[in-house]
């Protein structure tokens, strides 16, 4: 009978400091815990404003700068072309593909397809000469000209595409909201820079000629933003971003002739909201 109680003692114990032995185990790291080495790839949609631009047209017989022009964005809506592959350049969107370097910082290629789309019949301020003045409905007193649709028509909507790239900094902030899983759901900042060049469609009708429309490699663009993401069981997440940026473009496609060319500066900014995933492979 002794013996069978010492085994039972044995028994117990050895459980106990099994037990006792797994509670002083850390708990397994979360997959959220690290970022580095990560791949990260999202698509979205934008809204945008635009400060007002001086624009300058120049060609063989015409040398002219319009001043202060005003732009709109050319919003599409919840559509869904935004997830038709036939039609997803129709919309304003933003496509990124990233790669975390250290858990807090990224680097991201991504193409902004922004739309800009010139105000028809606004009264701006002329300098310049060009031919046939006054023919296309346009001028006014005080060296002012009356934007028509015959003088001229000037869009990048297919559009004011910004490809370029960027570098990120990602913070967890999801103690702040007392989440402690953050493999069910995490919350981040961000903030980044980023520089690229303009590869715009412009679209455009100037001085009665034919209108022209093709993609051409314009100019440069820097931009800085700030957003919120949200990261949900791990792999897939939600980002909202406010995006400022300046753009240069000095080489703008207006015509059928490489002679014909316009250029203008301004700046912009963005409300975006994307949706994507996070991986190791």
């Amino acid at each position: 009978m002794k013996t069978k109680f010492t085994f039972i003692a044995l028994i117990f114990t050895a459980f106990s400091a099994t037990v006792s032995a797994q509670d002083e185990l850390p708990n397994p790291e979360k997959y959220t815990a690290h970022n580095k080495g990560k791949f990260f790839v999202s698509w979205g949609g934008n809204r945008e404003s635009y400060s007002t631009s001086d624009i300058h047209f120049k060609g063989k017989d015409y040398d002219f700068t319009l001043n202060d022009v005003k732009a709109d964005d050319k919003p599409k809506g919840w559509h869904i072309d935004y997830v038709n592959p036939a039609r997803m350049t129709i919309p304003q969107t933003n496509f990124r593909l990233g790669y975390f370097i250290s858990d807090h910082y990224s680097i991201t290629l991504g193409v902004d397809h922004m739309k800009y789309v010139m105000r028809q019949n606004q009264v701006v301020d002329f300098s310049g000469n060009y031919p046939d003045a006054g023919v296309y409905g346009e001028t006014l007193p005080g060296n002012q000209v009356l934007l028509t649709n015959d003088f001229l028509t000037y869009e990048h909507t297919d559009g004011l595409n910004y490809v370029h790239t960027e570098v990120s900094r990602f913070d967890d902030i999801s103690k702040l909201f007392r989440i402690t899983n953050t493999d069910k759901i995490q919350v981040n900042i961000t903030e980044g820079l980023g520089a690229g060049v303009l590869y715009p469609k412009t679209n455009t009708q100037l001085l009665g000629r034919e209108r022209h429309d093709d993609f051409h490699i314009s100019g440069y663009g820097v931009s800085a933003k700030a957003g919120l993401n949200i990261t949900f069981f791990k792999y897939f997440y939600i980002q909202g971003e406010l995006k400022a940026g300046y753009i240069n473009m000095p080489d703008i496609r207006t015509t059928k002739s490489s002679s014909d060319t316009a250029s203008q500066d301004f700046t912009f900014f963005q409300r975006i909201i994307s949706v994507g995933g996070i991986f190791r492979i």
